[in-house]
């Protein structure tokens, strides 16, 4: 099974040279790290990061604090993109567990071992592609890999999307659960990206406001509380599951420090601040 593209000319370039060259905006833009990264590290302490789904002349750069850590860092085995589920389709918690997923730059192969065996490690999950058919907010993350590993690596990696309807902090906890035991059973190595903005279409002032009362959570490595000040704050959060899920499982592996990177909402590229959504960018290490 291949994946088509949903939002390929739609959310960013569907020419591959017109992607690359999207990309690079990205990391070279002043809202993003002002630089392409010029190699993959080998240090491998990351364990999660955050990077928001937006089209990518809005919400790219923030994304590209995320992917410049990543390659600093270097890349695992998989890479376990958690994304909300925008379409409605599917089931509660789903996993595209074989196949591949297509973009303009090329096929990244599904960890069909890894995928398969987390969704036998937990109940509330299931083996469900239609959830990620017209769904943006895990393929958005993937042309970023896929231009760092073209650019600098031979290795291939791998990828596991799950697409979470179910974001209660009970799900998000066994979901994060699963990752990790997943991860020790098969001796992979796994970075996990929750895909999520943050408030949508509230004035600057109030998105920024609430936003960064979320993101101080997050930064407390306190999925608890973060879910609180989500719903005390009314922050319209689109993917606040997915990220208290890759806090559970990066503390499970470790992390215990999180580093926020950027905050930029869509009104830093329509200069229009009557109606935001907001975008934040925050690495987890161990």
């Amino acid at each position: 099974m291949i994946r088509k593209p949903a939002v390929a000319g739609l959310f960013y370039e569907v020419d591959p040279d017109s992607l690359n060259e999207q990309i690079e905006w990205c990391f070279k833009s002043q809202i993003g790290p002002g630089k392409v990264p010029k190699k993959i590290g080998n240090k491998r302490n990351i364990t999660g990061v955050i990077a928001p789904h937006a089209g990518y002349i809005y919400s790219g750069p923030v994304a590209a604090h995320s992917y410049y850590k990543i390659a600093e860092d270097g890349f695992p085995e998989t890479f376990v993109i958690l994304s909300p589920n925008h379409t409605g389709l599917g089931s509660g918690v789903s996993a595209m567990t074989e196949g591949a997923w297509e973009t303009p730059l090329g096929n990244v192969e599904i960890d069909e071992e890894f995928a398969q065996n987390l969704v036998r490690n937990t109940s509330i999950m299931d083996s469900d592609p239609s959830a990620h058919m017209q769904e943006h907010s895990a393929e958005v993350q993937i042309p970023f890999l896929q231009y760092l590993k073209n650019k600098y690596l031979e290795k291939d990696f791998k990828i596991v999307p799950v697409c979470m309807w179910m974001q209660d902090i009970e799900t998000a906890m066994e979901v994060g659960i699963s990752i990790q035991k997943t991860a020790e059973d098969l001796g992979r190595d796994v970075v996990v990206i929750a895909s999520t903005d943050f408030t949508h279409y509230k004035p600057q002032d109030i998105a920024h406001d609430g936003d960064m009362q979320v993101i101080d959570a997050i930064t407390s490595m306190d999925e608890n509380l973060m879910m609180a000040r989500v719903s005390a704050l009314d922050v319209t959060m689109c993917g606040y599951g997915p990220v208290a899920a890759t806090m559970v499982a990066s503390k499970l592996r470790g992390a215990d420090r999180c580093e926020f990177e950027k905050y930029a909402t869509s009104g830093d590229a329509t200069e229009d601040y009557n109606s935001v959504v907001g975008y934040a960018s925050l690495v987890f290490f161990k």
